[in-house]
């Protein structure tokens, strides 16, 4: 494949998308914006995408498959969603270095939580066109503080600021 834009390179990508044990994968040959050319994974409650790109500067360069990509645990967890709440916990695979949460509508949740590598975090959309995805580094730091737990810390301070003064 030929790409004729400066900005463009040449791209071969696999997506991977795994749900209630299936998998379904997309191999695609495609003139890429430079900027694309990253690839990345999420993994949640009851799904993991993965995209695995692999680019190239010179015509007809991507005749070949992209990688698969890195499916290891690494030993960082996030929390996740499932049908009775966000307090189960998955196993972050390869690059996914980052929690997130996302504001649906999904089906069965209004939430999801779970684990993405760096570059998703950015990508706009990733679930939808009005998903809201927020992401954190560090293991389990996309717990949801619950409202009473805040009102009950407000409450203890204000209660403890009173008393010394």
């Amino acid at each position: 494949m030929r790409c004729y834009n400066e900005e463009s390179k040449c791209a071969s990508s696999r997506r991977v998308r795994y749900m209630a044990g299936r998998k379904h994968e997309t191999i695609e040959e495609a003139c890429v914006r430079a900027s694309e050319c990253k690839s990345w994974s999420i993994t949640a409650t009851p799904i993991r995408m993965e995209y695995s790109v692999q680019c190239c500067d010179t015509d007809m360069c991507n005749d070949s498959p992209a990688p698969d990509l890195n499916s290891q645990p690494n030993g960082k967890k996030c929390y996740s969603c499932d049908w009775e709440g966000c307090s189960q916990t998955v196993d972050c695979m390869g690059n996914e270095n980052h929690c997130f949460t996302a504001n649906g509508p999904f089906p069965h949740s209004s939430v999801m939580k779970g684990c993405a590598s760096e570059f998703a975090c950015g990508l706009s959309g990733m679930f939808g066109p009005h998903d809201n995805v927020t992401c954190c580094e560090g293991n389990l730091c996309n717990t949801v503080q619950r409202v009473s737990q805040s009102f009950l810390f407000l409450c203890c301070s204000l209660i403890f600021y009173f008393l010394l003064n």
